[in-house]
């Protein structure tokens, strides 16, 4: 049953917010802890981290926000292409007139990575809406940027210049 009341909605869209926020912090906290040589306390983090996403994901089902997969690949697809069109572009110009170098990097990696995102979406809802799936062996993740490659790996990123070895692969 989807939530139908205003004010209840407003409350778990915020706390679906607060949680993937949540979810977010403590892994990257953990990845701290794991490199100053806090393994159980990384391994806390993570576990705790979990528990926060099942909170988000029991919040954004409760709102009804998650359909079968071509409606998500759509939800997607518009997600990526407002960042693309709309927010990175005034975020990175703002961080530009203000001279605030880290998040001109910052908003021009999102910005990068985000529009490769996009195709890969569109191209997969193509084919979802045909139920076929994609044929996808690996997808390699640049660390540094997010720069995203399907099968193949650039042998530096495109956008940073991270070396091939560095990128993270999902198979």
């Amino acid at each position: 049953m989807v939530v139908k009341k205003k004010m209840t909605k407003r409350f778990l869209e915020e706390a679906y917010a607060g949680e993937s926020q949540a979810h977010m912090r403590y892994m990257l906290f953990a990845d701290v802890a794991e490199k100053e040589g806090f393994p159980n306390i990384a391994k806390l983090f993570r576990a705790i981290a979990f528990a926060e996403l099942v909170h988000a994901r029991n919040h954004y089902q409760a709102l009804g926000n998650i359909g079968e997969t071509p409606e998500n690949l759509q939800v997607a697809i518009d997600g990526e292409t407002f960042e693309v069109e709309e927010m990175y572009p005034v975020y990175k110009t703002t961080a530009e007139l203000q001279g605030e170098n880290e998040a001109i990097k910052s908003t021009y990696y999102a910005l990068e990575a985000e529009k490769i995102h996009a195709e890969l979406y569109k191209k997969a809802k193509e084919l979802a809406e045909q139920k076929k799936d994609m044929h996808i062996e690996r997808v390699y993740i640049c660390p540094v940027c997010g720069y995203t490659a399907v099968d193949e790996a650039p042998e530096y990123c495109p956008v940073c210049g991270a070396p091939k070895e560095e990128f993270m692969v999902f198979e």
